[in-house]
């Protein structure tokens, strides 16, 4: 009988024929299945000499060549594939084995799948992960969930397989049912904000200097080797300095200005609204790559929108290139600051008890948004594992505070100049409203009892009181026992004594 494999893939397009070639370089030996066999036989003739493959032409005997319990890992296109796949598989397996989902599904679909799974004595895995096609392939960052018995068996694969940073993998248990899938959509939310803040900084590079590509290319590359070194902004000069085969132009501005996005961005945002937890960063970023694909309202804008803008007259070259990185810097770390919030809320929310800290651990290799300053982020929550607010950590309050007058003229240029930075200046105005003693949002609370009755509270006494605004506007109080109604005002004075 010839030897069962430890790991299965099914799926087998570029993420998966890449997951299961990253398995078998690691000396594991791995079943691999596609619905359409001819990718099947393409990996096994591509690549069956980089290791010990076992090619399967039914999910039956797909199945059938694993070793138990069965690690199975579905790679298909998240959604009604992912369904359709595991309700063909329920029906062959066998107690205790191992269904993973490692696409981009929603996380309430991971709950659900759990579930169903949990029902067949069958444990499921909802798996984040991130890395594009070289990660998968050479070392990604994964973020399983799930049973945590589940991790026992698949953990060391995975953790062998994952990018490593200082010899620790990029790899660790997130938490139960949706928590793996959970914490990766957050992650691509990040990586949005990263990316439009990127992207508004090389704008605001080339209408503030009149610089081309190639020479904002350099500026980026002279970043990479400092506090903002990360991979994003390592491919953006490559992307910069990239030239176009057919017309001799620069890449970048042969593309067509309209960004799209496959819904991980939406979910983070939506998600954020459900808990209540505001990310502005993440938001705005998810709101101008929609703005960019609002074609007719956009043709519509510029035949019929004045400027009244100033022209952007930059004094000092490089004073404003710093200051454009330290408004950078300090609008990243706004934007990780928040989704780690959102991390936190939901942990709290369905009782997964995440790690904030691991999070920032193995998010440092293999990932997109991997960058130098997580390991900033890691030693943060290593200082504080409750760290109410990653802008409080000394390091960050200091960077920030550092380049909080750059980032004030940069948004401020900004707006003068006409020139669109909706996470810059967003970041910013969430920087100042953290931190600010009072908020208006006491006017809005005041408004909301007025038409509807919604009641507010006191600064200088407990309990909900609301104001009879459309009778004699007197102040009444929620909870307050029978007959022991009082005007709150007057019962603090007299409290307080004569006045002095």
């Amino acid at each position: 009988m010839a030897e069962l494999a430890q790991i299965g893939v099914t799926g087998l397009a570029v993420m998966g024929r890449n997951l299961a070639r990253n398995f078998a370089h690691h000396g594991y030996r791995v079943a691999v299945h596609n619905r359409t066999q001819a990718r099947t036989d393409s990996l096994l003739a591509d690549h069956g000499d980089e290791g010990d493959f076992v090619g399967s032409s039914s999910l039956e005997e797909f199945v059938q060549s694993l070793e138990r319990p069965r690690r199975i890992i579905i790679m298909v296109k998240a959604g009604a594939g992912t369904d359709a796949v595991i309700e063909e598989l329920i029906p062959l397996l066998e107690s205790g084995d191992i269904v993973i989902d490692a696409g981009n599904a929603h996380f309430p679909d991971t709950v659900r799948r759990e579930k169903l799974l949990a029902e067949h004595d069958l444990h499921f895995v909802g798996m984040g992960v991130s890395g594009g096609e070289e990660g998968a392939l050479k070392g990604p960052s994964i973020m399983p969930g799930g049973p945590a018995e589940s991790y026992e068996s698949l953990g060391p694969m995975l953790e062998e397989i994952s990018a490593h940073v200082d010899g620790v993998p990029c790899c660790t248990y997130i938490g139960p049912d949706g928590a793996g899938h959970f914490v990766k959509m957050v992650h691509n939310g990040i990586e949005y904000a990263d990316m439009q803040l990127i992207a508004e900084a090389y704008d605001l590079l080339g209408r503030g200097l009149g610089a081309d590509a190639a020479e904002i290319a350099g500026i980026f590359r002279t970043w990479n080797e400092g506090d903002l070194e990360s991979f994003l902004i390592e491919i953006t000069a490559e992307v910069l300095a990239h030239t176009d085969d057919r017309t001799g132009k620069p890449f970048v501005d042969i593309i067509l200005d309209q960004a799209e996005q496959k819904g991980t961005g939406r979910w983070t945002v939506q998600n954020a609204l459900d808990l209540g937890v505001p990310i502005t960063g993440i938001a705005e970023a998810t709101f101008a790559r929609a703005l960019s694909g609002s074609v007719p309202q956009r043709e519509a804008a510029r035949e019929a929108l004045p400027a009244d803008a100033e022209e952007w007259v930059i004094e000092d070259r490089d004073a404003f290139i710093e200051d454009v990185r330290l408004a950078l810097y300090a609008s990243k770390v706004v934007a990780y600051s928040q989704g780690f919030d959102q991390i936190a809320a939901a942990s709290r929310e369905n009782d997964w008890n995440i790690d904030r800290g691991a999070m920032a651990r193995i998010w440092r290799g293999g990932c997109i948004i991997r960058a130098r300053f997580l390991n900033r982020i890691t030693e943060a929550y290593e200082r504080d594992p409750e760290l109410p607010l990653l802008l409080a950590d000394p390091y960050f309050t200091e960077a920030v505070g550092n380049g909080l007058a750059a980032w004030r003229r940069i948004v401020a240029g900004a707006a003068r100049a006409g020139v669109p930075t909706p996470a810059f200046s967003s970041s910013l105005a969430y920087y100042d409203g953290i931190r600010a003693q009072r908020l208006p949002a006491a006017l809005i609370q005041a408004q909301r009892d007025f038409f509807g009755a919604h009641t507010y509270r006191r600064v200088d006494d407990e309990g909900a009181f609301h104001v009879e605004w459309s009778l004699d506007r007197s102040e009444t109080s929620e909870g307050r026992p029978a007959g022991k109604k009082e005007d709150t005002g007057m019962a603090q004075a007299e409290k307080a004594g004569p006045a002095q």
